[in-house]
């Protein structure tokens, strides 16, 4: 199965290469991708000489342009398609059905896939995008079983991708309402969950406040680590209880169920992780691609090896399994 690995930066994408990626995703530095954040992304030159670079090596790239367009402002949308088939990419990573409409339009050569942000959840999806728009592979939504999985392979063509490593969205793949709210920026729009220029710290006797927008989404104990205030992995008290309401601080890892993601047919292995950094993708891409070359073998897989990469050294199998509370 193909490695798909994330990089921020044209270093963590030289880094996934020389670590065995067979794929790396990016991005273009503007808000036409999900993870627009300062100090991350590519300029058009800098995609240019990564995809290069990456051909020299025998990896793929993708970029993905998987926000939405903005009504009249569709052309920066538009310049970004063109510009990921100029740079070389192997192929764009869509989730606006005008934008694809788009690009099977005027860029008929460059190979689209559909981004987890349209949430294609059950075969009937999958091959409409297939038919209408030529896509060509779907990144499934992190909402769905192993064997769930498999009932859609059984009944499409076309590749299917799946998350196996990194953070969890539960917001409907990106299209979080509250992060909106609490900060005016759209993940799905402009690209950004929780932007670091909304968040602040306050001290009150000891007692540490995580703010989003003003709203305080953890509260941290004298001595406690104070987490990064994301909506959905805050802490909120609901009657008498105090929990993490959406969804526990944890990483997502099925590096075990590897073997069964193949069995349910699933193409490509998808990684999370572009705000990261380059000793993290290498460490990720490492282990997956023994993983996968293991498997291939008939070897054993190797186990326990991205504990200490995982968010609070905490892991979850997800939806995989299902065994939440």
């Amino acid at each position: 199965m193909e490695i798909v690995c994330p990089a921020g930066t044209p270093a963590a994408l030289r880094a996934a290469v020389k670590a065995g990626a067979h794929t790396i995703y990016c991005g273009f530095a503007d808000e036409t991708n999900a993870r627009n954040f300062p100090g991350l992304n590519f300029d058009r030159v800098e995609m240019r000489d990564s995809v290069a670079f990456a051909h020299q090596h025998g990896s793929k790239v993708l970029v993905a342009i998987n926000t939405f367009p903005r009504a009249g402002d569709e052309a920066i949308w538009h310049r970004a398609v063109a510009d990921a088939e100029s740079c070389g990419a192997d192929a764009v990573i869509l989730a606006d059905a005008g934008l694809l409409d788009y690009a099977a339009r005027h860029h008929p050569n460059l190979r689209r896939h559909l981004s987890v942000q349209a949430a294609a959840a059950n075969a009937d999806m999958v091959n409409f995008y297939a038919e209408t728009f030529g896509v060509k592979r779907v990144v499934l939504p992190r909402v769905l079983s192993v064997p769930e999985i498999a009932a859609i392979n059984a009944e499409t063509e076309v590749e299917t991708e799946v998350f196996v490593f990194g953070g969890l969205c539960v917001m409907a793949e990106g299209r979080c309402s509250l992060s909106s709210y609490a900060t005016g920026r759209s993940p799905n729009m402009n690209g950004v969950c929780s932007p670091a220029s909304h968040v602040e710290y306050h001290d009150h006797n000891g007692v540490l406040d995580a703010q989003l927008g003003g709203y305080t989404i953890h509260r941290a104990q004298k001595g406690d680590a104070a987490p990064y205030p994301t909506l959905c992995k805050g802490c909120f008290s609901a009657g008498e209880k105090t929990d993490h309401l959406f969804e526990d601080p944890v990483s997502l890892n099925a590096e075990q169920l590897i073997p069964q993601l193949q069995k349910a047919g699933v193409t490509a292995l998808k990684i999370e992780g572009r705000q990261r950094s380059r000793s993290y993708v290498t460490q990720v891409v490492r282990n997956f691609r023994e993983a996968v070359d293991a498997l291939e073998d008939g070897r054993p897989m190797p186990q326990g090896m991205l504990a200490r990469l995982s968010e609070g050294q905490a892991m979850t199998t997800g939806a995989y399994k299902k065994t939440w509370r």
